[in-house]
C-alpha cells in the first residue's frame, strides 16, 4: 500500500511541476537555512566542552568598587563592584592553601608579545601566555609530544602549538630545540626558550586560544614580587573542585578569605566564582582572556530559524489547499469507488513526505555549494562531513519528519474531508473559512518577513553608526608600527620619529605604549578631592610621548597637553580626561587643573583634562583614562601620513624601518581597521542577519508567486469576460493585485510593535545606539508592500495579457 501511495504521489508531482517546484524550492531553501542557523548554534554551544573537567572548572573574577567619596557621577552602579577575569596572582596559591575543596589550581599570565627566532625565521607572536607547570593536568589540550608532567616546570621551557612548531621548524623534530625570545613587556627577559612539547592546535571552540606557552618559573625567575602583590593585576586563576561540589558553599567563605589575607581592608575588592563552562556566553566580567559569544544572538538565530520553517510551512499549507478546486474531483471520484478518509489523508500525507524528503536532500545540495561561503560569513570552519555526524542528524530528522507533518497534515485533512456528492455535481466552491485561512496565513508570513526586514534596516544602521560616529580623536591614515617594547626602539626614540617626519608623506608621529582599540593596564591613582583628602581610584592608564595629544587630534576640556616647553612634564605632571576628573567629583574639568596626584611612584599635579574620546568600543561608554608622558615605556610608533598613493607611502616607510631596526620585522596597520576589528563579531552578526532575513522574504514570496498563480486559474473565466467588455490589463493587474497589497499591510501593522520591541532589547547591547525612527519600520512595510506588488503582478500581467477567446473556451 505504502509503494501504490508513493508512486502515485510522485505521478501527482510530475503532473503538477510548477506547483512541486515553488512547494520543494521554499521547503529546500527553509530546511537549509535551518540546518546551518543549527550548525552555527550548535558550535557556539560547544566551546570548552571537550575538557573533561570541564563541570568541575571554575575561574576566579575579581571585583573592583569605586571610592564612595569619589563623587562620581559617570555610572549608575556606584558603590556596586565591577568584576574583570583578569588578577593577581597571589589568590590562586591562597585559595590552594586555605580550602581542601579547591583540588587544583592553574594561573596564566596576561596575554604576552614575544619576538622569537629560530635562525632566520623571526615572528612576532601575539598570542603567548606564561602558564603554570599543572596546566595539562587541568586542560585537555593533546600534547602531540613531551612529557606533559614536565614540559613547563624548568625556566625557560615552552610549548609550541603543532602550527607554531611547523613555522619555525618545518619537518624537524622541535623537541630539544632553542627559540630565542625578544623583550616580552616585562614578563621575563629576553633568553633561550627550550622547546620541550608541541601541542594540537588548540580548538577553535575555546574560550580562549594561544600559540605558545611558557613556563610560568620563567616569569618568577626574572620577577618574582606580583606574585606576592594582591594589588599586581596580570594573571588568570582557575582551579578545580570536586564532582557535584555546591560552589556557593565556597563562595560564602570568601569574606573571611579576603579578611585574613588582608585583601580587602578598604572594603573595594572581592572575588567571585564564574564556571569555566559559562566563559564564553554567559560572562559578563571584563578583561577577557579571548573572544566571547553572545547569548542573545543565538536566540535571534533560533527564532529566525523557527521564522523561515514557518513561513515555508505557510507556503505549503497555502498553495496544497488552493489547489482544492483541481484536486477536489480526484477526491470525489475516489470516494465513489470506495476510498476512505483516512486512506485519501494517508494519500495527501505521503505526497507531502515526499516532497519534504526531495526538499531534504536538495537542502543537503545547498549547504555543499554555499559552505565556503558560510565559512566566510560566521568565521568559523564548517566541514560537510559535519552534517552527518549523530549530532545534527538527531536534530534534523526530527525537523524534516515535523515539518512534514505541520506542513501536510491541514491540507490533508481538508481534502480528504470534501463531499463526493458536492463535488461530483459541480457546484464545489472553496469554503470562506479556508479563504480566511489563507488570507491569514499570508498576513502571518509577511509579518515575520516585515519584521526582519525591520530588523535588517536596524542592525546596518547601527553598526553604520558604529563606524561613522566621531570618536573623539584622528583615526584616518594612521599607520601603526609595532615595536613590541624592544628597548633598542626606545633608546632611541626621538632619532627614529624625527627620521620618519623628514619623510613628506609624513605629517606627525607619536610613540605610545596603547592606542585607541589596543590592549592598556590600570593603574593605582591618587587624586587631591575639592575637600582637600586624596582618593585612590584606578583609572585607565596611557603612556605616552609628547606628541600623543596634538598627534590624535584630541581636544583639552581644560588646561594643557605636555610640552617640550615644561621640563617638568616628564616627571610631575598628569594629563586625564573628564570621566577621570568625574570620577575624582569634579563636574567642572577646570576645577581639578593643579590638584595633586600620585601614580606608580611619580607625584605632581594635574596639568590638563582632555575632552572625552571613545579609546574603547562603542558598545561602552567612555571609562576614566590617564595618560602618563613615559615614552620608554612605547610599544607602538603612529604615523599620521598623507592619502596619496598609500601602498608606494606603505613600501617607502618599510624600506625606512629596514634600515632603522633591521632586527625587527615591518609589522604594521592602521589604526581605523584595528580599531574597527572590535566590531568583526557584530559585523558577521549583522551579515548573518541580512542573508537569514532576505531567504525568509524569498520563501514568503515564492509562496505568494504559487498562491497568485492558482488566484488566476481560478478566475480565469473571470478575467476572460472583464476583457472582452473592455478592461485593460492595468485594471486586470489590479484586480489580482490588490487582495494580497491589501494582506501585506495589514501584516506591515503587525510586524512593526513586535520588530521595534525586539530591536530596542538588541540595541540595548550598546552605549552609543541609533534612534528607532517611525519611517524605518514604514520603509520596511512598503519594502513588504513592492515585493509583494513585483511579485504577484509577474502573475498577473501574463493573465491580463492571455487571449480571452482562449479562456473562455477552456472554460
Amino acid at each position: 500500500m505504502l509503494k501504490t501511495h508513493f508512486k502515485t504521489a510522485w505521478r501527482t508531482l510530475l503532473k503538477s511541476k510548477g506547483y512541486a517546484a515553488i512547494n520543494i524550492l521554499g521547503l529546500a531553501i527553509g530546511l537549509a537555512c535551518c540546518l546551518l542557523i543549527s550548525l552555527y548554534i550548535q558550535d557556539e554551544l560547544s566551546y570548552d566542552r571537550y575538557h573533561i573537567k570541564k563541570d568541575r572548572i571554575y575561574r576566579v573574577l575579581h571585583g573592583y568598587k569605586e571610592s564612595s567619596t569619589a563623587g562620581s557621577t559617570t555610572t549608575d552602579q556606584k558603590g556596586s563592584f565591577t568584576y574583570q577575569v583578569w588578577g593577581n596572582a597571589p589568590v590562586g596559591k591562597a585559595l590552594k592553601a586555605d580550602f581542601a575543596e579547591v583540588q587544583e589550581v592553574v594561573q596564566f599570565s596576561g596575554q604576552s608579545s614575544v619576538l622569537l627566532r629560530y635562525g632566520d625565521k623571526a615572528f612576532q607572536e601575539d598570542n603567548v601566555f606564561f602558564a603554570d607547570s599543572n596546566v595539562l593536568d587541568v586542560f585537555n589540550w593533546k600534547l602531540l609530544a613531551g612529557n606533559p608532567k614536565t614540559a613547563l616546570t624548568t625556566p625557560y621551557s615552552a610549548l609550541l602549538t603543532e602550527s607554531a612548531a611547523k613555522k619555525y621548524f618545518g619537518d624537524e623534530n622541535p623537541i630539544g630545540k632553542t627559540l630565542e625570545g625578544g623583550n616580552t613587556g616585562g614578563r621575563a627577559n629576553p633568553g633561550l626558550y627550550t622547546v620541550t612539547g608541541v601541542l594540537e592546535d588548540i580548538p577553535s571552540n575555546s574560550h580562549f586560544t594561544f600559540d605558545v606557552l611558557m613556563s610560568m618559573s620563567s616569569f618568577k625567575q626574572s620577577w618574582a614580587e606580583p606574585f606576592e602583590q594582591w594589588g599586581y593585576v596580570d594573571f588568570y586563576t582557575y582551579f578545580v573542585v570536586p564532582e557535584n561540589f555546591d560552589i556557593n558553599s565556597l563562595s560564602a567563605k570568601i569574606p573571611a578569605f579576603l579578611s585574613r589575607h588582608h585583601a580587602n581592608d578598604d572594603g573595594r575588592y572581592s572575588i567571585s566564582f564564574e564556571p569555566m563552562m559559562g566563559a564564553y556566553l554567559h560572562s559578563t566580567a571584563e578583561r577577557q582572556p579571548g573572544v566571547t559569544g553572545s547569548l542573545a544572538n543565538l536566540y535571534i538565530f533560533g527564532v529566525i530559524g523557527i521564522f523561515i520553517l514557518c513561513i515555508a510551512c505557510i507556503n505549503f499549507m497555502n498553495l496544497a489547499t488552493a489547489r482544492s478546486m483541481e484536486r477536489a474531483k480526484e477526491v470525489g471520484v475516489r470516494k465513489v469507488v470506495g476510498a476512505e478518509r483516512g486512506e485519501l489523508i494517508r494519500q495527501f500525507m505521503t505526497e507531502s513526505l515526499l516532497m519534504i524528503l526531495i526538499a531534504a536532500s536538495l537542502a543537503f545540495l545547498f549547504i555543499w555549494v554555499l559552505l565556503p561561503l558560510t565559512n566566510n560569513f560566521t568565521g568559523k570552519h564548517f566541514e560537510f562531513t559535519r552534517l552527518f555526524d549523530w549530532h545534527t542528524l538527531a536534530l534534523y530528522l526530527p525537523v524534516v519528519l515535523v515539518t512534514g507533518l505541520m506542513a501536510g497534515s491541514y491540507p490533508a485533512l481538508v481534502l480528504s474531508g470534501f463531499k463526493p456528492i458536492t463535488i461530483l455535481r459541480g457546484v464545489f466552491r472553496t469554503s470562506t473559512k479556508g479563504i480566511a485561512l489563507r488570507r491569514g496565513l499570508v498576513v502571518f508570513q509577511f509579518s515575520l518577513s516585515i519584521a526582519l526586514i525591520a530588523g535588517t534596516i536596524i542592525v546596518i544602521s547601527q553598526l553604520d553608526h558604529l563606524r561613522h560616529k566621531y570618536l573623539g580623536f584622528k583615526q584616518d591614515k594612521m599607520l601603526v608600527i609595532d615595536f613590541n617594547y624592544d628597548q633598542s626602539i626606545t633608546s632611541q626614540l626621538e632619532a627614529i620619529k624625527q627620521t620618519f617626519l623628514n619623510e613628506r608623506e609624513v605629517l606627525s608621529i607619536s610613540a605610545s605604549r596603547s592606542i585607541p582599540g589596543s590592549y592598556f593596564p590600570n593603574a593605582g591613582t591618587n587624586i587631591e578631592t575639592s575637600n582637600g583628602t586624596s582618593v585612590s581610584e584606578t583609572p585607565g592608564i596611557f603612556e605616552v610621548d609628547v606628541d600623543f595629544i596634538p598627534h590624535f587630534g584630541i581636544e583639552m576640556a581644560a588646561g594643557r597637553p605636555y610640552s617640550r616647553d615644561f621640563p617638568a612634564d616628564t616627571v610631575k605632571s598628569l594629563v586625564i580626561n573628564e570621566a577621570t576628573a568625574r570620577l575624582y567629583g569634579y563636574r567642572n574639568p577646570q576645577d581639578i587643573i593643579g590638584k595633586r596626584f600620585s601614580q606608580w611612584g611619580r607625584e605632581g599635579t594635574v596639568i590638563g583634562v582632555t575632552k572625552d574620546f571613545n579609546y574603547l568600543s562603542l558598545h561602552k561608554r567612555v571609562e576614566p583614562l590617564t595618560m602618563r608622558l613615559a615614552p620608554l615605556a612605547s610599544r607602538f610608533l603612529t604615523l599620521h601620513v598623507k592619502s596619496e598613493n598609500l601602498p608606494a607611502t606603505i613600501t617607502k616607510l618599510g624600506e625606512i624601518w629596514a634600515k632603522l631596526a633591521p632586527h625587527r620585522p615591518y609589522l604594521y596597520s592602521f589604526l581605523d581597521n584595528s580599531f574597527n576589528r572590535q566590531y568583526e563579531a557584530d559585523q558577521r552578526f549583522r551579515n548573518l542577519f541580512s542573508v537569514f532575513a532576505s531567504l525568509a522574504i524569498l520563501i514568503a514570496c515564492l509562496g505568494l508567486l504559487g498562491l497568485a498563480t492558482y488566484t488566476a486559474q481560478q478566475r480565469t473565466k473571470e478575467i476572460g469576460v472583464r476583457k472582452v467588455l473592455g478592461a485593460s490589463v492595468g485594471n486586470i493587474v489590479k484586480l489580482l493585485s490588490t487582495d494580497f497589497v491589501k494582506l501585506v499591510i495589514i501584516a506591515g501593522f503587525i510586524a512593526s510593535p513586535l520588530a521595534w520591541w525586539a530591536m530596542n532589547k538588541w540595541l540595548d547591547n550598546f552605549a552609543y545606539r541609533m534612534e528607532i525612527h517611525w519611517w524605518i519600520f514604514a520603509g520596511a512595510a512598503l519594502t513588504g508592500v513592492i515585493i509583494a506588488i513585483l511579485t504577484v503582478s509577474f502573475q498577473a500581467i501574463k493573465a491580463a495579457l492571455a487571449n480571452p477567446v482562449e479562456s473562455l473556451r477552456n472554460e
